[in-house]
């Protein structure tokens, strides 16, 4: 069972998504917080795999929240950011912070389903408005950016480069394999090696240091 935890000031919001996810198989709500100080207790209490994380809410904001949970912990939960304010900054914010993902409360119920699985896969949980902004992100103009995620990056080995550059792709980890001629385990022990040297806390931050360190003509 995937165990999920709900932050969110609004109680209508959680009991539409505790119903929603009640009703699909694996999934398990086993907590809810109505602000990011309630959720990081909650966290402790309840061990979830999965937190949705609103980002306006009072006494912790939702952003904060994520980088409290997230910040080098590797028992940490995958949080996906879920809010009805689909900026572009709040996508890089959210990413910055930790986040696993970002989705429109708007978004289908079955996109939110789904974006819980692959959370709680290990893989990146974005909306298309929120994959456009990293897109976006990456084809920015170069400037210090770009230099400081290639000196951040040459902290790697040839081969966790390589992994990094498949995960900046989007490609599972089982893809990952493939391509590399690399076992499951050898993929993730690359990954995580990854994430530790570089001081990363999921392989969305990774992606978006990637994308820094080559930016897009």
């Amino acid at each position: 069972m995937i165990r999920v935890l709900l932050a969110d000031d609004d109680p209508l919001v959680r009991t539409g998504l505790t119903m929603m996810l009640r009703g699909a198989d694996g999934i398990e709500v086993v907590a809810e917080a109505a602000d990011g100080a309630q959720a990081a207790a909650a966290v402790r209490a309840h061990e979830p795999d999965v937190v949705l994380m609103d980002i306006r809410m009072p006494v912790m904001d939702g952003l904060a929240a994520t980088r409290a949970l997230t910040r080098h912990d590797a028992r940490a939960p995958q949080v996906i950011v879920l809010t009805t304010f689909d900026e572009h900054r709040l996508v890089l914010e959210a990413m910055r912070s930790g986040a696993a993902g970002f989705l429109a409360k708007h978004a289908a119920p079955e996109d939110i389903v789904e974006a819980v699985r692959r959370a709680a896969r290990g893989e990146p949980a974005l909306s298309p408005s929120a994959a456009r902004a990293l897109i976006e992100h990456a084809a920015a103009g170069p400037g210090d950016r770009a230099e400081h995620a290639r000196q951040r990056l040459a902290l790697l080995t040839a081969r966790e480069r390589e992994v990094a550059e498949a995960v900046a792709e989007g490609l599972s980890n089982t893809d990952i394999g493939a391509r590399l001629h690399l076992s499951l385990g050898t993929v993730k022990a690359h990954l995580t090696s990854a994430l530790t040297k570089l001081r990363l806390d999921n392989r969305v931050q990774l992606a978006l240091l990637t994308h820094d360190a080559n930016p897009r003509p």
